[in-house]
C-alpha cells in the first residue's frame, strides 16, 4: 500500500513539474502574441486578447515601405537553408570518417571534438571575425553559412557518430563486396539508416539563424544582408521609437518556418531524438 502510495506521489510530482514547465514557457508565447494584436504602440494590454485587437501590425510589416521584413526574412531562409544543408553533409562525413576508420591520431582527434563542446564558439568571435575578414567573406552569407556550420560540429559529429557506431559494419562489407566505393557505401547506405539523427542536426541547425542576433551583428554590415534578428533589432531601438508591439509581431512569424520544418521531421526527430540519448 505504501508502495503504491509513493508511486503516484512520485508521478504526480512528475506532472507537477511539467506543468511548471509547460506554464513558464507558454506564458511568454501567449504575452508576445497578445503585444502584437495590441493596436498603438503599448505593450500592456488589461486582457490577454485586446478588446479591440488588430493585425495592423504584422499587415505594417508586409505593406509599409519603411520595413525590410520580408527582405531579413528571405536572407533568414536562405542561410537557414544552406546551413542545414551543409551541416548534415559536413557532419555526416566528419561523423563516417570516424566511425569506419581507423588513422593515426583518430582517439586523440574525437577527445579533441569532445573537449571542443565544452568552450562556446563566441571566444573564438574576434578570430573568427579576422579570419573571415581575411579571406574576404566578412558581411556574406557565405560568411555566416560557414561559421554556423563549422561551430556546430563538435556537438553534432559526436551525436552522429555514436548513432552511427551501432549500425554493423557487415553492411559496408557486403556493400564493399559488390563493389561500392566508401562515399556510395555512406549516400546509399548508412545516410538512410541515420536519418532520424540526420533531422535533429537537421532541424537544430536550421533554427540557428532565427534565433541568433549576436553572430549576425558581427558579421554582417551591410542592412541589406542583415537577417530577422537583426533586423527586428531596429524596432525597439532609435529608428522606430522602441515599437515593441511590431518587434512582437515579427517574433511570432518566426516561429512559422521552424513550426513547418518541425511537422515535416517530426516522424524522424521522435525517433532520433530517443534512440540518439541511448546510442551516443
Amino acid at each position: 500500500m505504501r508502495r503504491s502510495l509513493k508511486s503516484k506521489l512520485e508521478v504526480s510530482g512528475i506532472y507537477l513539474v511539467v506543468l511548471i514547465m509547460f506554464c513558464v514557457i507558454l506564458y511568454p508565447l501567449l504575452w508576445a502574441i497578445s503585444i502584437s494584436l495590441n493596436p498603438g504602440t503599448s505593450m500592456f494590454s488589461a486582457k490577454l486578447i485586446p478588446d479591440n485587437w488588430s493585425l495592423e501590425h504584422y499587415k505594417w510589416l508586409f505593406n509599409d515601405p519603411r520595413s525590410d521584413y520580408v527582405l531579413w526574412y528571405k536572407n533568414t531562409l536562405i542561410v537557414a537553408v544552406f546551413n542545414a544543408l551543409a551541416s548534415v553533409f559536413l557532419v555526416g562525413l566528419t561523423a563516417f570518417a570516424f566511425s569506419r576508420y581507423k588513422f593515426a591520431g583518430r582517439n586523440k582527434s574525437l577527445y579533441a571534438v569532445m573537449l571542443m563542446q565544452i568552450f562556446p564558439v563566441l571566444m573564438g568571435m574576434v578570430a573568427i571575425y579576422l579570419l573571415l575578414n581575411l579571406v574576404g567573406l566578412l558581411d556574406t552569407f557565405a560568411g555566416l553559412i560557414i561559421f554556423y556550420a563549422v561551430g556546430g560540429l563538435p556537438m553534432n559529429v559526436f551525436l552522429v557518430k555514436g548513432y552511427m557506431d551501432t549500425i554493423p559494419r557487415d553492411l559496408d562489407e557486403s556493400a564493399k563486396m559488390d563493389g561500392a566505393g566508401h562515399l556510395r557505401i555512406l549516400t546509399k547506405i548508412l545516410f538512410p539508416l541515420i536519418r532520424p539523427i540526420l533531422a535533429v542536426v537537421a532541424l537544430f541547425t536550421f533554427m540557428a539563424p532565427f534565433m541568433d542576433f549576436l553572430t549576425p551583428r558581427i558579421i554582417l554590415r551591410s542592412p541589406e544582408k542583415f537577417t530577422v534578428a537583426l533586423g527586428l533589432f531596429s524596432f525597439i531601438n532609435d529608428k522606430f521609437g522602441n515599437n515593441f508591439t511590431i518587434f512582437a509581431a515579427g517574433t511570432i512569424l518566426i516561429a512559422l518556418p521552424i513550426a513547418i520544418v518541425f511537422l515535416f521531421l517530426q516522424r524522424y526527430l521522435i525517433t532520433g531524438l530517443a534512440e540518439g540519448g541511448t546510442k551516443g
